[in-house]
């Protein structure tokens, strides 16, 4: 039975209620994991959502049921509700993903970059394809050492005409994914296409991998670091952004 002097707060998505002791708050609180990979976390006065992007990014089309997927009808609403909660400071989004479907994974990434709230990336094991994208959208970016990112062209499954119109539709696709990733990191347009035409690299493909270090000395990514790394700095820019909102208080002339 719950005790008198405890209230309920809603988190996000109404998983579960946190509980809060009046007059105090707990050091840590998280509701349960959903079957989604999301969790949300309060610790120090901040409250954090957390987003899983693994395995492959499920588009419009169904993938096999023993591949691992991120679907992105289920990540939008999610993306939405994390902006639009008022009880929500920021989001941390890791990523471990192959990549997958070019559309879905740049509406993703679209959204994150359009948040007005602080939003902070870390890749963990890869950030490939379509992962790029997705990597950048967020206001910093964290890649661990031992993570890697594969930058390549687009491809397309299935029938494809051999045509001019089908060639130009491809170009037109890649400048989708150039702009975004050039707008939102630190790499030039020449560079990110002179890496995904690269032919010296990869045996089946066209395309280069970076590891941490490479894609932080490329520019793709802001920094290496841990969890620890990217939770700091998304404490630090929820804060900066709550003196912003607050303002400064103008000091008293002395008499």
């Amino acid at each position: 039975m719950k005790k008198d002097t405890e209230k309920n707060r809603p988190l996000l998505l109404g998983c579960q209620e946190e509980l809060e002791e009046a007059g105090e708050s707990r050091a840590t609180s998280q509701r349960p994991l959903l079957e989604d990979g999301s969790v949300t976390t309060r610790c120090n006065g901040h409250t954090i959502h957390c987003l899983t992007i693994i395995g492959q990014i499920e588009g419009h089309y169904i993938l096999p049921s023993q591949n691992k997927t991120t679907k992105y009808e289920h990540v939008i609403p999610q993306i939405v509700a994390v902006e639009e909660d008022p009880q929500i400071d920021g989001l941390l989004m890791l990523l471990n993903t192959v990549g997958g479907d070019v559309e879905a994974g740049l509406a993703l990434a679209e959204l994150v970059a359009g948040m007005k709230k602080p939003t902070v990336s870390l890749v963990l094991g890869g950030g490939h394809s379509i992962g790029v994208p997705l990597a950048v959208a967020a206001k910093r970016s964290f890649i661990a050492e031992s993570a890697s990112m594969t930058i390549h062209p687009v491809r397309m499954n299935g029938l494809v005409l051999g045509i001019p119109q089908t060639l130009e539709y491809f170009q037109r696709m890649q400048d989708r994914i150039t702009n975004f990733v050039t707008q939102n990191s630190n790499i030039t347009k020449e560079r990110f296409t002179s890496l995904s035409r690269n032919t010296q690299e990869l045996v089946m493909d066209v395309g280069t991998v970076l590891d941490g270090p490479d894609a932080v000395e490329e520019g793709l990514i802001d920094s290496l670091g841990s969890l620890s790394d990217a939770i700091d700095c998304l404490e630090k820019m929820i804060d900066r952004g709550r003196k912003r909102k607050n303002g400064t208080p103008k000091k008293k002339k002395a008499d």
